[in-house]
């Protein structure tokens, strides 16, 4: 391994680059699209004017002003319907989010404190806008129920600092801690732009020391870097690590610098972290096409594995609640130490102190190419490539 020969195939990869632009213009609008797509599809940070489904059969005054408070709320959109049947049509297409179906004599039960009941059907084809229009309910349901309460409670003569400690006895504090707005965009844009480029680098890369089997070109490759594999892969490598590096720079001073997302730790970590991402990814698409040095299956595997990593990551759902054996498979992913080093740095504005152990499992990921290169060279000299 020397420079010179770096530095060749170096060169040739940038021939390879003005023969065939696909390897840097495709990563260029994939980010770009993508960024624009999440950016702007979730600008208001939480979903509004969730369709909801009122059947109102008692159609009393408190039950009158339920559904008009109901409306009122940001996150619903009150559709009213005089039959259970005609929104269950409606929500089987689609149409709702959830229906609301409050029963006759309502308002008695309710001054009769006979807890009358109202009940509550979720569309679960669409997980947030159902729980999110389930929570915007069951709000209203708990204010409606604490309006009957204090009228009662007045007519009894009790004061309101007597009525309070009585309606609501537990004061809850609560601090939404590095998202305190509930902001989609924040909770996933920071997430899924570096995790859409962490799949572009393992694809992009095991395409391009793929291709060298497909299309015969290995013996050329290693002639270049004087029968170095060391050489041959640095070099391409190299230059896609000076690319990508850019490409997720420009990403983090997007999604901190415009967006201004929380970041209470320094900017220079997070760009150390893309930079480690960045490596890592790398470092498992050599690995993989490695393994199985056949440029179609290696590129499956590496679609498998960049689309499991968004969903061992833990930002959806927590791997602390996953099976036993799960939460150890996460640990595989670069994307999981790099969420676990953002939180750290974005959230609770910790140094080194607190991402160190990411950073020594992000860099762990460059061991294992190194130990099994000889079987990428062995493929490259014979040209192995028996599925394609």
């Amino acid at each position: 391994m020397s420079l010179r020969s770096i530095k060749n195939v170096i060169g040739r990869e940038l021939d390879i680059w003005k023969a065939r632009p696909v390897f840097y213009i495709a990563p260029i609008a994939i980010m770009a699209f993508c960024s624009v797509f999440y950016l702007t599809f979730l600008r208001d940070g939480l979903p509004h004017d969730l369709p909801i489904g009122v059947v109102d059969y008692d159609n009393s005054a408190i039950s009158r002003n339920f559904t008009r408070q109901l409306d009122a709320t940001q996150l619903g959109e009150v559709k009213r319907f005089g039959t259970y049947e005609q929104a269950r049509d409606e929500m089987q297409k689609g149409k709702l989010t959830s229906v609301c179906l409050i029963p006759d004599g309502f308002n008695a039960d309710l001054q009769a404190s006979r807890q009358p009941k109202i009940t509550v059907y979720i569309n679960g084809l669409y997980f947030v806008g159902g729980a999110l229009s389930y929570q915007d309910l069951l709000t209203m349901i708990y204010l409606t129920s604490g309006a009957v309460q204090k009228q009662v409670l007045e007519a009894k003569g009790l004061s309101s600092q007597q009525m309070q400690g009585l309606l609501r006895p537990v004061n809850i504090d609560l601090h939404k801690i590095g998202n305190p707005l509930t902001s989609y965009n924040a909770c996933l844009s920071t997430k899924m732009l570096p995790g859409t480029l962490a799949m572009v680098i393992v694809l992009i890369l095991i395409y391009s020391l793929g291709t060298e089997l497909k299309y015969g070109k290995s013996a050329e490759l290693l002639e270049v870097a004087d029968g170095s594999i060391a050489s041959a892969v640095g070099g391409k490598i190299a230059l896609y690590t000076v690319f990508f590096t850019i490409l997720g720079f420009l990403v983090e001073i997007l999604l901190y610098g415009v967006m201004h997302f929380q970041l209470k730790g320094s900017i220079w970590a997070m760009l150390l972290d893309m930079f480690l991402l960045i490596l890592a990814s790398e470092a498992a698409a050599l690995f993989i096409i490695e393994l199985i040095p056949t440029c179609r299956f290696a590129m499956s595997i590496g679609a498998i594995f960049s689309v499991l990593a968004l969903s061992f990551t833990g930002f959806t759902l927590p791997v602390e609640v996953m099976p036993r054996i799960l939460q150890g498979f996460a640990y595989i992913f670069p994307l999981r130490h790099y969420y676990l080093f953002e939180v750290q740095t974005s959230i609770f504005g910790s140094g080194f102190a607190g991402w160190w152990p990411q950073v020594l499992w992000l860099i762990s990921f460059l061991i294992l190419p190194i130990i099994f290169l000889p079987r990428l060279k062995n493929a490259y000299i014979r040209q192995d490539n028996p599925l394609d």
